[in-house]
């Protein structure tokens, strides 16, 4: 780096140190004076004398006052942080209160939480809401809300993440009522001086008029997430907060029998496997203190979790899958090393228990987790079983991180290792920094490098590394960017890392214009944009793909969304790829153009759409698909969510395998009994893998930490005839009983 170039970056960020150096007035949380009757009813003397937090519209109209009342105090005392919300409306029948299910999505419904950034850093929050119903919905935010999917949702959203906290409701004719108590030890945050100091938002939602406000008032260019943004929370301060140091001792049974049809050494029929299933673990948590937790687990096993939604893939990259196991969950986005793609990622812990999408044995392994000083950290180690033809391997990252220059800004690294028994091993680490140099303009900086002894390569080149730079601007009203450079090296392979494709260097980005027009229009907000990328492959220069995408997006205070663009492609294809077994395509330049249009109505209705289309060249050939994801909210116990797929290939120029249609169908049902019990099904199959697969979960969860499971999966042929050998019935049928009691010490 010449002098001139480092004497504007230290410009640049002395800029940062100036703007960010005034401290916002800090709100202090009141204890308690006499005791609270947890009945989600606050109208004991207590509440009234705890400050009122007052709302601002955030949604339709920015800045007005809330189309209904709402009282809302928040206090604590020596073991919980206590808020009570009286939510009125003038017509309580237009309250929508759509589900009891455990941590739904609350956008468009009638709903209440808050948003704790219990470090106070600006990047990390934990969210607590609930509706109508009584419902509990938690999840924790990263990357503050910012730069598309995180661990486990948009905006770093995981909703993955439980912790013990509780909450009752009840409702009138006058509106509807909250009382949540979340106790201290499921708050990690870091006391100075005897006070803890926290960021706060709280929202509510009024599905009737498509509203939402909040506390502090919440500027809208922000975007969608704007209202889980840390960097936009209130701070406030709880003197005195001293959270116990529980020990969660949560032992595992589980048993069921299983059923496997697979073929023979010599391939000629199928045999019939029959085989009981048992087992039994144990987790456990211990708060070492009020910011550091230590989690252990034994023989762990996950057949309680979800089945994976299945996935159509018309590219040549691999396909992404969240992550959904529970161990794995706890300050995950502490763990987050993004490398720039929509889910690259140096640690991807998929890769840990899993292969080739069957599960592989945990023996046991160790989580740490919180703040040590001004550190952010986290350590991990993990031990699998031999599987087949895998080893047994020893799986370890730590992650550290600290807040720099201002509020928003950070440096860190990581270091991951997956160590075979057999003596195979990978390395890798990273560094980055992210930082706000002013307003809303953020630079971000990555460099990681991987070491693999069955790969031939040297550190001091840059054949295993990955370089990142970013430039963004955070905000949709107005001009906004987002500029990106990846150098991704032929043999940068992180071991327990995600690459949809390496080998690469290029640039990507948006460029976006957007308007809020106001109180007096129809539209919420709307912007046209421009979206690009172009990569180039290492191996010859030659280009790898390139994009440009024109687009325009509109946001109507019905809550309609709708978005058109025209896309536009180059692939320079390497190797042949098949689509099915009957599609390939071959090595080759391609360039092709095309449109694609979405549409999403408001969650707040009965039924609910969302839906895109695409038309146009695709490769030597021609595409024509839709999608179409609905939701039935036929009550509060009883959701219908059918999806449909529909992609046309064809090939005109082709002789033979010259076209090709792919239905995928999936439908999730989920009937709730209560808050407490519930019962979903979800069926998909894919007309190209001629597969069907069944998932059923019956879940009972009298209080958090005690959780009963009733699992079935169901995976057979469907459709496939005359083959040799004669397909079974069904490939596999398993059913499982699963029972975890947590105890606290």
């Amino acid at each position: 780096m010449n002098k001139n170039a480092f004497g504007f970056l230290i410009m640049v960020l002395s800029l940062g140190i100036h703007n960010y150096g005034i401290s916002q007035e800090t709100v202090k949380i009141k204890r308690l004076t006499t005791p609270v009757v947890f009945d989600g009813i606050p109208n004991e003397t207590a509440w009234k004398s705890l400050d009122l937090f007052p709302l601002t519209m955030h949604r339709p109209n920015f800045g007005n006052q809330p189309s209904e009342k709402s009282d809302i105090r928040i206090g604590y005392d020596d073991e919980y942080l206590w808020i009570g919300a009286e939510l009125f409306m003038e017509d309580a029948s237009k309250i929508f209160a759509a589900t009891k299910k455990r941590d739904e999505m609350l956008f468009g419904y009638d709903a209440f939480g808050i948003l704790l950034d219990t470090y106070n850093d600006n990047e990390n929050a934990l969210a607590f809401f609930t509706a109508p119903t009584g419902l509990r919905t938690d999840y924790t935010i990263s990357n503050d809300a910012s730069g598309g999917f995180g661990p486990g949702g948009p905006g770093g959203m995981n909703t993955s993440w439980n912790t013990f906290w509780d909450v009752k409701t009840t409702r009138d004719d006058n509106g509807w009522y909250v009382e949540m108590r979340i106790p201290f030890s499921s708050l990690k945050f870091k006391p100075e001086n005897d006070v803890a100091t926290m960021g706060l938002i709280i929202s509510r939602n009024i599905s009737a008029n498509n509203e939402t406000d909040t506390y502090p008032a919440i500027d809208p260019r922000y975007g969608f997430m704007a209202t889980n943004k840390p960097s936009l929370a209130q701070q406030i301060e709880i003197a005195g907060a001293r959270p116990s140091k529980p020990v969660y001792i949560s032992p595992y049974v589980i048993g069921g029998f299983a059923r496997d049809w697979s073929l023979n050494e010599g391939e000629t029929e199928y045999v019939k496997e029959d085989y009981p299933k048992y087992n039994a673990g144990i987790d456990i948590k211990f708060n070492i203190n009020s910011n550091l937790t230590l989690d252990l687990t034994a023989n762990t096993d996950f057949a309680q979790v979800e089945a994976d939604d299945q996935q159509v893939n018309l590219t040549r990259y691999s396909l992404f899958f969240p992550e959904r196991r529970m161990f794995f969950q706890e300050r995950s986005s502490l763990f987050n090393f993004s490398l720039g793609g929509h889910s690259d990622n140096l640690f991807y812990s998929r890769n840990i228990g899993i292969a080739q999408g069957e599960p592989i044995r945990i023996y046991g392994g160790a989580r740490l987790v919180g703040r040590m000083g001004k550190w952010d950290m986290g350590f991990m180690d993990i031990q699998t079983e031999e599987h087949e033809e895998i080893p047994g391997e020893n799986f370890g990252v730590i992650r550290m991180r600290r807040q720099v220059i201002n509020p928003n800004s950070y440096v860190g690294g990581i270091f991951t290792s997956r160590i075979g028994m057999d003596g195979k091993h990978n390395f890798a680490y990273g560094v980055d920094g992210i930082f706000r140099l002013f307003g809303d303009d953020y630079l971000i900086v990555k460099l990681a490098q991987s070491y693999d002894d069955q790969i031939d390569s040297e550190l001091s080149s840059l054949d295993p590394s990955f370089v990142m730079v970013n430039w963004e601007r955070r905000s949709e009203k107005g001009f906004a960017y987002n500029l990106n450079y990846i150098y991704s090296g032929q043999k940068f392979n992180p071991g327990i890392g995600f690459v949809s494709r390496g080998g690469i260097q290029g640039v990507n980005g948006q460029l976006l214009y957007g308007w809020i027009p106001g109180e007096q229009s129809k539209l919420f907000n709307y912007n046209i944009n421009v979206r690009a990328e172009r990569y180039l492959r290492l191996e010859d220069g030659h280009l790898e793909s390139m994009q440009i995408s024109p687009g325009f997006e509109i946001n109507t205070k019905k809550d309609i969304h709708a978005e058109v663009s025209l896309e536009i492609q180059q692939e320079g294809v390497l190797f042949d790829f098949n689509l099915s077994d009957s599609i390939q395509i071959k090595t080759g330049d391609y360039s092709f153009t095309g449109v694609e249009a979405r549409i999403g109505t408001s969650d707040s209705k009965k039924i609910s759409v969302r839906g895109n289309i695409y038309g146009g060249q695709f490769y030597d050939g021609r595409r024509m698909g839709f999608e179409a994801m609905t939701n039935f909210n036929f009550s509060s116990s009883f959701i219908l969510s059918p999806g449909y797929e529909f992609n046309n290939l064809s090939f005109p120029d082709r002789v033979t395998n010259n076209s090709l249609n792919i239905h995928s169908i999936n439908m999730k049902v989920q009937y709730m009994f209560s808050t407490k019990l519930s019962a979903a099904l979800l069926v998909q199959y894919v007309n190209t893998e001629d597969e069907f697969i069944g998932n059923f979960r019956l879940r009972y969860n009298p209080r958090e930490g005690i959780d009963f499971y009733l699992v079935y999966n169901d995976y057979r042929a469907i459709n496939k005839r005359n083959l040799v050998p004669a397909l079974p019935q069904f490939f596999n049928k398993t059913i499982l009983i699963k029972y975890t009691h947590t105890f606290i010490l």
